[in-house]
């Protein structure tokens, strides 16, 4: 475990009732005394959790910045409880909402990575209906997988996945990132219909900088220009990174998604 983590106490908030709630572990790096400035607030992708690089790196930021920062796990990752495959973009996004409106920052920023991006659209969405909620100063967006279920994942179905998905719910794809593959369910698919944010003109009420490696394999470049396309309202930088892979850890990577928060710290 990093210093960065065993320098705070992890945290846990009940979210649902019932048979729905579940335990979600966050972190919170309270921000200098006499910082005025946003929270920044780390959403992590699909099967990601608050201890990765760019999570750390991102805690390390706002350390130096006198800044407050906000990571969580989503239920079934990480620390959290919860069972992985009862997740759902809708079920991702009450936990960090539940988390962002608990700890309760004047303002913050948002950064999202892959699924993560989608999640921080739709909690920008969310937010904007809510008096008193914390007001957006921005938005980072790395590699952002908004409605990958239905754009990215639904046409591209094998027959054989088709099949799992009819017959037992779900479908395993092998994954390049762990040993244990990803298991995509139909609750997640039918959910991910349900909350698309590439349908029509997406209200951040923020400026939003979107970091896109041309090589990634999971979300094509593209996808990113799409999403462009649906925030004609507000101030967006794309970077794309000719080299760059999905994950954008790399050290170069990394700097690039910690200037684009300092761009939008102000």
């Amino acid at each position: 475990m990093s210093d960065a983590n065993l320098a705070l106490d992890h945290q846990f908030l009940t979210v649902g009732e019932g048979e729905a709630a579940r335990e979600i572990a966050y972190i919170v790096r309270p921000g200098a005394a006499t910082s005025a400035g946003p929270a920044l607030v780390w959403l992590s992708g699909y099967r990601s959790d608050m201890s990765g690089t760019k999570a750390i790196e991102l805690d390390r930021l706002a350390a130096e910045s006198g800044l407050a920062c906000i990571r969580l796990d989503y239920s079934g990752h990480g620390l959290s409880g919860g069972t992985f495959a009862d997740g759902t973009i809708s079920r991702w996004l009450e936990e960090a909402l539940a988390v962002i409106l608990h700890v309760g920052p004047d303002r913050a920023i948002l950064v999202g990575s892959s699924m993560g991006g989608w999640i921080a659209l739709r909690l920008a969405q969310e937010l904007l209906k809510k008096g008193g909620a914390p007001k957006l100063d921005g938005m980072v967006l790395i590699a952002p997988a908004p409605d990958f279920t239905s754009d990215l994942i639904e046409p591209n179905l094998s027959k054989k996945e088709q099949k799992s998905l009819a017959e037992r719910g779900f479908f395993e794809e092998r994954s390049a990132y762990s040993l244990e593959p990803n298991i995509y369910t139909r609750s997640l698919l039918e959910d991910g219909r349900e909350n698309r944010v590439l349908t029509g003109i997406i209200e951040t009420g923020c400026p939003v900088h979107i970091l896109q490696g041309m090589k990634d394999p999971d979300v094509p470049y593209q996808h990113a220009m799409k999403l462009v396309e649906h925030l004609p309202a507000d101030d967006v930088v794309l970077t794309f990174v000719r080299d760059g892979d999905h994950r954008l850890s790399r050290p170069q990577d990394i700097e690039r998604m910690l200037q684009a928060v300092k761009g939008l710290v102000r």
